[in-house]
């Protein structure tokens, strides 16, 4: 069976998760196909120059496409509500490709300072070392992003929410405010997910995207990805850059990705609802010194999110009431949650920021962003809530 492409954009998000982008092999199997090939091959030389030529459509090394990545391509993109997706071989390298790619010496570059360690190392020590200007803001204070902005920029990044503490940015104030410096908007959207929160829709130039996390859902495999609608940055820069420097999703991690999408909209709608069960849970405790959760009304920002957000998401924060001794004593009394620095998994997990992810941050840097001995991020699982519940009441109790 041939289906028109434009079949996908009439379709609503579920179906698109689920049949979006595939293109079915001569053999017409039912499961996408998962083609292991580093290269193709050509039926005669002149065929081989012109494909390098660009003057035909085929496929000519899995570094530049690849018909398994490509369906995941195009799958994302169908559910993001964007025209094009490159898809990378991990979320940090869609982060590094997206700004890198568009950046020169002499540009300025502002950021929220909230930010995934990895990402704060990219923004404040790689790309300063080729010339870029860098300047960090708090991403709560729309006052700062319009000073910030006030001189010319090249690039906008941000986080929202953030890792771990779950601050959100107005995206569109800071879009409107960063067009009129003349900045491209990136967004890392992992912790809303393309369910959640749609960036492109309130204003942003480029979404970028650890798939390792919710869309593959079950911890098995890398990846990222970089979507936007404007096809020309893509074609002229993004693509030239993806191509020679080589950031490529593997095909076998793309086929995961792919079968990932296929729940992803089930799955978000049970980490939601875990994690509100949670955070509303822990809220109400004593020996908790904050809990944070888009939903809970007394999250600093519940109202924006109320706007910019479908549900408040599978992570929650909290600080226990004491110091890093007490809340390892939680981390380790925890029996159904696993001590991991991953999250978005089918599992529950929880982590220590302050010495795993954000680590390479002065204490004065996580102060400033509020990170702590004491602070500790869960990730929600898709469990049942009452088990998860009783899993943190008991450790709460143990630990004191």
């Amino acid at each position: 069976m041939t289906r028109d492409p434009s079949d996908e954009t009439k379709w609503r998000p579920a179906t698109r998760l689920v049949r979006g982008g595939t293109r079915r092999s001569s053999f017409d199997e039912t499961s996408e196909a998962l083609f292991m090939t580093s290269g193709f091959v050509y039926g005669s030389a002149a065929e081989a120059e012109a494909a390098f030529k660009g003057e035909c459509d085929r496929y000519v090394y899995s570094r530049f496409g690849n018909p398994t990545v490509q369906m995941f391509e195009r799958r994302l993109a169908l559910l993001e509500g964007a025209t094009v997706c490159k898809a990378t071989a991990t979320g940090m390298s869609a982060v590094f490709t997206a700004l890198a790619c568009g950046l020169r010496a002499g540009d300025r570059l502002v950021s929220s300072r909230a930010l995934f360690g990895s990402c704060h190392y990219v923004v404040s020590e790689i790309l300063p070392r080729f010339g870029i200007e860098t300047d960090l803001v708090d991403g709560r204070d729309n006052e700062a992003w319009r000073d910030a902005l006030a001189r010319p920029t090249a690039c906008v990044f941000l986080e929202t929410p953030s890792n771990p503490m779950l601050e959100l940015v107005d995206l569109e104030f800071v879009s409107e405010a960063a067009h009129r410096s003349g900045a491209r908007v990136v967004v890392d959207n992992v912790f809303a997910t393309p369910i959640l929160q749609k960036p492109l829709a309130l204003g942003a130039d480029v979404v970028v995207y650890s798939a390792t996390k919710h869309i593959d859902g079950q911890g098995r495999a890398l990846g990222g990805a970089i979507l936007t609608n404007d096809t020309d940055w893509f074609e002229q820069t993004l693509v030239p850059f993806h191509r020679h420097t080589g950031p490529s999703l593997s095909p076998f991690n793309a086929w995961l990705l792919l079968k990932g999408l296929e729940t992803l909209d089930l799955r978000m709608q049970r980490h939601c609802s875990n994690a509100r069960a949670v955070a509303h849970h822990l809220a109400g405790r004593n020996d908790l010194e904050r809990v944070l959760h888009p939903s809970l009304p007394g999250h600093p920002q519940h109202g924006l999110a109320l706007r910019q957000m479908r549900d408040g998401g599978s992570l929650v924060t909290l600080n226990v009431a004491g110091d890093r001794a007490r809340a390892f004593n939680v981390l380790d009394a925890l029996r159904v949650f696993d001590i991991s620095n991953n999250l978005g998994d089918s599992k529950s997990l929880a982590t220590h920021p302050a010495t795993t992810t954000h680590q390479r941050f002065t204490p004065e840097q996580r102060a400033e962003i509020g990170i702590f001995d004491n602070t500790v991020r869960l990730s929600i699982g898709l469990e049942d809530e009452a088990d998860l519940i009783e899993d943190l009441d008991q450790a709460l109790r143990r630990a004191a």
